[in-house]
């Protein structure tokens, strides 16, 4: 194995700033209830009367913090920005004890004459939730909340950058003004702590298909479950809705949509994924509540929230190379088809570096999953555990951070296994790989190293039998995200580490293993497996005839490539440096 990162580039990499966070559990894609306040100079004014807008960005401030008193300029020169592309911007003052002076003063000296806010009452702070002195909303014009967290990276309690990184807020505002769902929609923001105290008492609200279950969905499940996505049917009116309820809440209560499957952390523990799809227990008990209510109550259709407009074929953007299969497969209607291997010998001249790549299907509802792999000019391609691209529904497509990229060798023969399903309907079946290049030349190149268990020896009818593989970490190994991979027999998946001082933890926990959604878990932060530790995976099989999938209890099952045969393979993703 290469050398791992240097201690002082890791530490760089994992430097303070913030983190993304979990959606559904700040509030994001919910409808921001409208409230009165006032502004400096005495007049008043309501959110939803900035609905001619595009949209609306509010930013904590505090004349006294000195997070929120460097990011004072940031803000300044946004509200320029915002007015121009049709947007407007609200700072907030939650703190009483700031008194008028020096607020004045601060505004004055930083040349801000926009709408500001001494929020003394906390009315508008408690309406938003907000939790430091330096966090921006953005509203859309229907008053859905499609962003909250920090401005950028540039600054913290205790970091400043010269120019910042990640430009979250811009980021939201460029998808809000394209018509697409916000990327990054929550993250943690620096600054002084808020305590707002006990909400003010009122009388209870109730779930209706606009202010709430509409936009819940919209952010959590339309983004696949709308006309032309890679789901069965559209949740994006609200005649599919109402065909689909009861679907809808056993999918939730059982926790198989959306599909995420990593067991909870322990309760105070941080989630560590960057990618956490599940729903928030907000969410979740408001969805039920209102499909179990005897009338379902509908709201005001007035506060229905915008419609998302969605790619029609590459999420990434046009790609700068396309690599289709070399051939259109046939898919018959029924039955079962072997997986299928694709070669294709590209015809590039240097060495590229990807920094975006999608799995792009022609027909998706037949594509079950799609390993590629990528081989140098001369050499002979062979199977492999490893991996270089990946798709399952609804995880076909990976951006790099900057910096980070794939190699692509000059000449590279591109090695495509397909999974294919058969759909009722015999088709055609021609999918392309879709590639962006990196600018310039990458600081770290992304790789994946597969730990597999290739002795496996499943017993005719065990309903739990247990296989495990242990390997050493033969460097300080800095990793981005795990994948499991078993077939259809597959039953649970577990990644622990051992460290060189006897202390075990569990990286990732699958207790409710499912073939269908061969997940990536991305880490928020790279994680440091270190040198001397171990790694220890754990699957479960379930070879029983109450295993409703297993296509033949009475085999004794062994490792194979197809899916009556098994696997057990735990992809860990990492990161070199280049040229060292």
């Amino acid at each position: 194995m290469t050398t791992s990162v240097p201690a002082d580039e890791l530490t760089a990499l994992k430097a303070p700033g913030p983190l993304i966070q979990k959606p559904g559990d700040l509030g994001i894609g919910r409808l921001v209830i409208d409230g009165t306040f006032t502004v400096l100079g005495g007049q008043q004014r309501r959110l939803s009367s900035f609905k001619s807008h595009k949209g609306l960005v509010v930013a904590m401030t505090s004349s006294t913090c000195p997070v929120s008193k460097r990011y004072l300029p940031s803000l300044v020169a946004l509200d320029a920005e915002l007015q121009a592309q049709g947007l407007a911007l609200i700072l907030v003052n939650p703190y009483a004890s700031e008194t008028s002076a020096e607020i004045q003063a601060q505004l004055q000296a930083a040349g801000y004459r926009g709408l500001y806010v001494h929020d003394k009452d906390s009315t508008l702070s408690r309406i938003l939730g907000a939790r430091t002195t330096t966090e921006v909303f953005l509203l859309d014009a229907t008053r859905t909340l499609l962003y909250r967290g920090a401005l950028d990276d540039q600054y913290g309690t205790n970091y400043n950058r010269d120019t910042p990184r990640q430009n979250f807020l811009k980021d939201a505002v460029s998808d809000l003004l394209g018509g697409r769902a916000v990327v990054t929609a929550a993250t943690s923001a620096p600054g002084c702590e808020l305590d707002l105290g006990p909400q003010t008492s009122g009388a209870p609200t109730k779930v209706t298909y606009y202010g709430d279950v509409a936009r819940i969905l919209q952010q959590n499940c339309v983004g696949c479950h709308h006309g032309g996505g890679i789901a069965p049917f559209a949740l994006d009116s609200l005649t599919g809705v109402k065909d689909r309820t009861r679907v809808i809440r056993r999918v939730v209560s059982q926790g198989l949509m959306p599909p995420w499957f990593a067991a909870p952390e322990a309760p105070g523990k941080p989630n560590p994924w960057a990618n956490d799809c599940s729903l928030s227990e907000r969410d979740k008990s408001d969805l039920i509540a209102w499909i179990d209510s005897p009338d379902r109550p509908l709201g005001d259709p007035a506060e229905a929230p915008r419609r998302l407009i969605y790619p029609t074929e590459w999420s990434i953007g046009q790609p700068d190379l396309i690599i289709p299969l070399s051939k259109a497969y046939d898919i018959k209607a029924t039955g079962y088809l072997p997986y299928q291997r694709d070669v294709v010998q590209t015809t590039l001249t240097e060495d590229r570096w990807v920094a975006a790549f999608e799995i792009l299907p022609s027909a998706r509802d037949v594509v079950h999953h799609v390993i590629v792999t990528v081989h140098e000019k001369n050499e002979k391609v062979a199977d492999t555990e490893s991996y270089w691209a990946a798709y399952v529904p609804g995880n076909g497509s990976h951006v790099y951070p900057v910096g980070f990229a794939r190699k692509l060798p000059a000449g590279a023969k591109i090695n495509f296994q397909i999974h294919y399903t058969p759909n009722g309907t015999a088709t055609k079946e021609r999918l392309r790989l879709g590639l962006i290049f990196a600018k310039s030349p990458p600081k770290y190149e992304m790789r994946t190293v597969a730990v597999p268990n290739v002795r496996l020896k499943i017993p005719p009818g065990a309903a739990n039998h247990v296989e495990t593989i242990t390997r050493p970490v033969p460097v300080d190994l800095p990793v981005t995200s795990l994948l499991a991979h078993m077939h259809v027999r597959g039953k649970a998946f577990k990644f622990e580490l051992t460290t060189p001082d006897g202390r075990t933890e569990t990286l990732l926990d699958l207790p409710n293993y499912d073939f269908n959604w061969q997940l990536r878990y991305d880490l928020k932060q790279p994680r440091v497996l270190p040198r001397g530790s171990t790694v220890k995976l754990t699957a479960i099989f379930d070879n029983s005839a109450d295993n409703k999938s297993n296509p033949d209890p009475t085999k004794l099952v062994r490792w194979g490539p197809q899916t009556y045969d098994e696997m057990m393979i735990g992809y860990f993703e990492y990161f070199v440096p280049v040229n060292r």
